[in-house]
């Protein structure tokens, strides 16, 4: 259907409770419209779910999953704000976060500062800890689904993986990938885990760490760490082969991060960090340069409680009016 063909029927199915203004291009299992809410005039995104896979679920037990997800509230998780069918398409709207993907970032900064990727996975793995918690997993986690608001991570789609599952009448999860055209929401093959890339049904939030680790590893390489010519070549690369060391690509990886990158790509979930928590523990030291030993100085003050510093800065000033009293009086 042309884009002004779909466009024009789903504001027609709206009415006037939405204004599309133009489609955006980050689609994937959705076309996606930018609008205006007209009751609170706010802009938001709608994404209207590809035919083939709507015809396949449960409306209404979409619905309910959605406003089940809708309950995140963490800052760095994009939040949903509502579901529904505009005639017969199935849609599902959040808020517009005008900003760029980590895609477009990681293509106009190569190579990333280290510092920028730790604080970049923190904010994604405390997302990803905090979702976790409630019983939701991504399952599509890569660079175009975490963008920047004032300079911050967050995570987009969180909810929606399960949402489609819970309203997939019956479908098995592999079926759902196929679907999807492997994935556009249940798992980009570049960044699946090998559980479910072969659609295992006890799959777990360690999927979603695995692919975490995949972003991670093209953010410092520049490359992720397996490619193919079809997709199906990709996921069983991820089942089988293991991944080139990062130092082999960018020698200067700090070896605290190039360690929890490289767990997070274990084939087996039970080797994996067991939570996105761990991950952020693990990220704590800061990768600032170091250009001199003052430099690991900086670093250790950097990662010390707030009060530290401000102790040490009480000290040296008591030292130096002892100091300066004591010469006065010589």
């Amino acid at each position: 259907m042309p884009v002004d063909s779909l466009q024009a029927e789903v504001q027609a199915a709206l009415g006037d409770k939405y204004a599309l203004e133009r489609e955006v291009p980050r689609g994937g299992m959705s076309r996606v419209f930018l609008a205006i809410e007209n009751a609170l005039r706010r802009r938001v995104v709608i994404k209207v779910l590809a035919p083939e896979l709507a015809a396949s679920l449960s409306a209404e037990r979409f619905k309910r999953e959605i406003a089940l997800a809708a309950r995140l509230q963490h800052p760095h998780i994009v939040p949903l704000l509502s579901a529904g069918l505009a005639g017969p398409h199935l849609y599902y709207t959040m808020p517009f976060v005008d900003g760029d993907s980590l895609r477009q970032r990681m293509v106009r900064e190569r190579p990333m500062a280290f510092s920028d990727i730790c604080t970049i996975l923190g904010e994604v793995a405390g997302a990803l800890s905090y979702a976790h918690a409630l019983g939701i997993v991504h399952r599509d986690i890569k660079p175009e689904n975490v963008m920047f608001f004032h300079g911050q991570a967050v995570v987009l789609d969180f909810g929606i993986g399960k949402a489609l599952l819970s309203a997939s009448a019956g479908e098995a999860e592999a079926d759902i990938v196929r679907i999807t055209q492997v994935g556009m929401s249940l798992g980009t093959p570049t960044y699946v885990a090998p559980e479910q890339g072969s659609g295992d049904p006890s799959l777990d939030h360690r999927a979603d760490l695995y692919a975490l680790g995949v972003v991670a590893y093209e953010m410092i390489t520049g490359h992720p760490p397996f490619s193919g010519r079809t997709p199906q070549q990709v996921i069983e690369a991820h089942a089988n082969q293991i991944p080139a060391a990062i130092s082999t690509r960018r020698p200067d990886v700090p070896k605290h991060l190039d360690a929890i990158v490289m767990r997070t790509l274990q084939k087996r979930p039970a080797d994996r960090p067991a939570t996105g928590d761990e991950i952020v523990k693990a990220l704590s030291v800061t990768v600032a340069p170091r250009h001199s030993g003052g430099g690991l100085v900086v670093e250790s003050l950097a990662n010390a409680p707030r009060w530290v510093p401000w102790t040490i800065a009480g000290v040296s000033t008591t030292v130096a009016i002892v100091m300066a009293v004591l010469y006065v009086m010589r």
